[in-house]
């Protein structure tokens, strides 16, 4: 790929109107580093539910799918090279977002679609079931790249998932061709980590577990992985440089004692981080299984 000419991609998430979360953080990440990003809300919230009840603009079902057909008809599509999905607020969006997948990759095969289930956490899941099972069964099959964390993965495979030896088997049968999973079983004592699954390799990038985290770290990983991947850096630098962003990007924002993640402060770490973190070859279970 060109690297003069970022590539364009389509982002489908929630929007809210204060915070770091969803489009929010994808978009801002995303044209930051030079993407053009066509924004595409699923629902609209006046801040993130963790800060408490507000109210929830689910876009509806028929207007939805009516946008994503002029998007597919438009004369623009030709030139989206990626389409990045998050959080849903029904299972009928979920279709219609896949409906575009499907449709901009039979224009362009190498068109690049990352999905990112956003379902749930160690508590369950916190959106309704036919929305998990939409994505699992409709969007995941179409994406070359899925960046669950550990507890959605455990839903998608419906297995718990205590090892890293297990999300690895899970990541595999998962689908796409490379699974990011996020709050990974930690090898180091009081660290998290990430774990990237390909057909060739298992990596574990790790860093200090920081309390109290904000919100928006998953979708802020999502967004970086996804265009360091564009930019044609190798699997093992942009897991190392993705989690070192969000990582620095984290510790900064608690520092601060902010309540939202500080991207407008800290987009230099998008590009340029200085935290060090710490990166693992593991065995891959294609490997493991011939032993």
């Amino acid at each position: 790929m060109d690297r003069a000419s970022p590539a364009e991609i389509i982002a489908i998430s929630s929007h809210v109107v204060r915070g770091s979360v969803g489009n929010r953080a994808i978009v801002f990440s995303l044209e930051t580093l030079g993407h053009p990003v066509w924004s595409m809300p699923t629902v609209i919230l006046p801040w993130h539910p963790g800060h408490g009840p507000s109210t929830r603009i689910v876009i509806p079902e028929a207007q939805f799918s009516s946008a994503i057909d002029d998007i597919i008809r438009s004369p623009w599509a030709a030139g989206v090279k990626a389409v990045i999905t998050g959080y849903f607020g029904d299972a009928g969006q979920v279709d219609a977002a896949a409906r575009l997948v499907s449709a901009l990759k039979a224009a362009n095969p190498s068109m690049i679609c990352l999905c990112d289930p956003v379902i749930g956490d160690l508590k369950g899941l916190y959106v309704p079931e036919p929305v998990a099972t939409a994505i699992r069964d409709r969007l995941l099959p179409l994406a070359d790249i899925a960046t669950p964390n550990r507890y959605e993965l455990a839903w998608l495979v419906g297995a718990a998932l205590e090892t890293n030896t297990e999300i690895m088997d899970a990541a595999l049968s998962l689908g796409p061709r490379r699974v990011l999973v996020t709050s990974s079983v930690p090898m180091m004592t009081g660290g998290i980590g990430n774990l990237l699954l390909t057909d060739r390799y298992a990596m574990l990038a790790e860093h200090r577990m920081v309390g109290n985290p904000p919100n928006g770290l998953g979708d802020l990983t999502s967004a970086l992985f996804l265009s360091r991947i564009l930019k044609g850096e190798t699997d093992e630098r942009a897991l190392q440089m993705t989690t070192a962003s969000v990582f620095e990007i984290l510790a900064r924002s608690v520092k601060r004692g902010a309540d939202e993640l500080m991207l407008s402060e800290d987009y230099s770490s998008f590009s340029t981080p200085m935290a060090m973190v710490q990166l693992r070859q593991l065995v891959h279970p294609s490997r493991a299984r011939k032993k």
